[in-house]
């Protein structure tokens, strides 16, 4: 792939990366910025291990979910939603969303039950998809949005309570 096709796709790609890695930011915009620009330079670098089989799209949130990880390996989860409000302040989460609880909630999870949440929920990828974007098997990505929705329900109940 030319470096033309390669910026021609991710123009066709930005808002749905943007749009994946808001979500697992949860709503923090800068952070989601970082993550995305480093994982389009990282995407950039590999292009030689892409194989063109109208798959851009996944082999980007592949790459970008990596990256969110990697990012996300030394911070420590949040446990209630009060505390990641806390931890997010007015300044960095983004206070346009009208689902901010959700976001808020969301933080609560472990990086890898709120990608598959993500990607399912938000980006509209069905479970075998997934799989292969986080490299894991699907009953792996059954088993953490089956968690990540029992924590979600207890986490948002509890700020309705």
């Amino acid at each position: 792939m030319t470096r033309e096709e390669f910026t021609d796709h991710v123009e066709r790609e930005q808002a749905a990366l943007r749009g994946f890695l808001l979500a697992l930011c949860c709503g923090n915009r800068d952070e989601a910025d970082d993550i995305a620009q480093d994982a389009l330079v990282r995407a950039y670098l590999s292009l030689p291990t892409y194989r063109d089989q109208g798959r851009f799209r996944s082999w980007l949130f592949k790459i970008a979910h990596n990256t969110f990880l990697n990012h996300k390996a030394s911070v420590k989860v949040t446990e209630s939603i009060e505390e990641a409000r806390q931890i997010a302040g007015q300044a960095a989460a983004d206070s346009s969303f009208e689902h901010q609880d959700l976001y808020l909630a969301l933080r609560t999870l472990p990086p890898k039950e709120r990608s598959a949440i993500t990607l399912y929920y938000l980006s509209g990828y069905n479970i075998e998809e997934i799989a292969k974007i986080t490299d894991a098997t699907e009953d792996a990505v059954k088993k953490q949005m089956s968690r990540g929705r029992e924590k979600l329900k207890e986490k948002l109940k509890e700020k309705l309570l």
